[in-house]
């Protein structure tokens, strides 16, 4: 990936992102081309630099899908990472990114278990995870309570 780019991911500047795209229209598209790349928006979703993101959606909505290297997308990034606005902001863009498996077959929602309600987005997480595909998530949920009896959370099914 093109240096400018990881570095204006990495510190969240926008205007240097359509900076890189003028000296070169096509980085995107070649960053789009590998299956599997660590690309402006896994960075971005690390360092927690959510307007960066956002644009970077608005631009390259396939990044949100795309697995880095150790089969993670933007949004387990974030998880992960504790970026609770980050995550929120993604799922206000595309419910869809939930389910989204990444290594071993785990989605976000999986990691957001891992790591406990403590970002308090198991409830978001749930609805989207309904919207989505009810059966699937929900056992993904059930499971998740039964290996941590610490998770307090109610949702409706409307």
């Amino acid at each position: 990936m093109d240096e400018n780019l990881r570095k204006a991911a990495r510190t969240g500047k926008v205007n240097e992102l359509y900076r890189v795209i003028q000296r070169n229209e096509n980085v995107l598209r070649r960053v789009d081309e590998v299956e599997f790349i660590k690309t402006p928006l896994h960075i971005a979703a690390e360092e927690g630099c959510i307007e960066f993101a956002m644009e970077m959606m608005n631009l390259k909505p396939s990044f949100a899908r795309k697995l880095n290297h150790q089969g993670l997308s933007p949004l387990h990034i974030a998880v992960r990472k504790g970026h609770k606005k980050m995550a929120l902001r993604f799922l206000e863009i595309d419910k869809d990114l939930v389910p989204v498996r990444g290594k071993k077959g785990k989605t976000p929602l999986h990691y957001l278990c891992n790591v406990g309600n403590q970002l308090g987005l198991l409830d978001t997480f749930l609805e989207a995870s309904l919207i989505v595909s009810k059966m699937l998530q929900l056992r993904i949920a059930l499971l998740c309570i039964l290996q941590s009896k610490t998770i307090d959370w109610t949702f409706s099914n409307s």
